[in-house]
């Protein structure tokens, strides 16, 4: 029978290159993404199927996961990749700060709602983290920002992707699936936000970033290797295995906390 992936934030960048070698490997690809021409197009480049969703929305998360069930026989890899970075802040319909919600929320939203087939099929998730979890400041009593500085977006950025690794690790000693976070490396995308900082940043270190299909390659292997030779949540940093994390990303207790704190927020 042939393997289904999901992957969010597929239609453009990482996601969609991962989609497309995902798919020429055998993968039935479930392509699902805000844009709809953008993701029609990766669901046709790759045979699969489109799903259009705006995790800015929990509501529109909880169609896409209906959509899901009820489309897809089965489901054998999750891809949270879906994510962002604002520049200044601003709150989602839900109520969230909104690189919290793109980056976190709603890829958990999406996960716990499909458990049950997630667990039915022993898939694998595996979510999109960053090297810039090392620098978050998270704080559990103001995930929102509200009385902190926003900093360009590039803190609270940081601390999305530490809870990321939180996230992969919680879902794992529930549910008993493997899960496992990655950076999948300095990507030469158009992700960033407006600013003219971010921008003349991204300008000035272009020679270091690395490609689109490149930065897809760390996402398909985890998806795509049957037996990875490491322990259950392992963080990858690319390709490598036990990348370097923020402290508190092995901390039980600020584990215990954040996943009390963002299952109650998608609850």
């Amino acid at each position: 029978m042939q393997r289904v992936v999901v992957i969010t934030g597929a239609s453009s960048g990482i996601g969609r290159a991962a989609a497309i070698e995902l798919a020429r490997r055998g993968w039935h690809v479930a392509v699902a993404g805000r844009d709809p021409q953008r993701t029609q197009a990766v669901a046709e480049a790759t045979g699969g199927d489109a799903f259009i969703a705006d995790f800015d929305s929990l509501d529109n998360v909880r169609g896409l996961a209906v959509q899901l069930r009820e489309t897809l026989p089965r489901i054998d890899a999750l891809l949270n990749n879906a994510g962002g970075i604002l520049a200044s802040r601003e709150e989602s319909v839900d109520g969230h700060e909104l690189t919290l919600q793109r980056n976190v929320l709603g890829s958990v939203l999406l996960t716990e709602t499909l458990l049950p087939t997630l667990v039915e099929h022993n898939a694998r998730v595996v979510h999109t983290s960053s090297v810039m979890n090392r620098i978050a400041k998270l704080r559990l009593d103001d995930l929102d920002y509200r009385n902190h500085p926003f900093q360009g977006g590039w803190r609270p950025y940081a601390d999305a992707k530490l809870g990321v690794i939180l996230y992969a690790r919680s879902l794992l000693a529930r549910s008993g699936l493997e899960s496992y976070p990655v950076h999948p490396g300095y990507v030469a995308t158009s992700f960033g936000p407006d600013t003219w900082l971010a921008r003349t940043t991204l300008r000035l270190t272009r020679s270091l970033q690395i490609s689109a299909p490149a930065g897809a390659a760390p996402l398909v292997h985890l998806v795509d290797t049957p037996e990875l030779g490491v322990d259950n949540g392992t963080y990858f940093d690319g390709l490598l295995p036990g990348g370097a994390t923020h402290p508190l990303a092995d901390n039980p207790e600020t584990l215990r906390r954040y996943e009390k704190e963002v299952l109650a927020r998608v609850g």
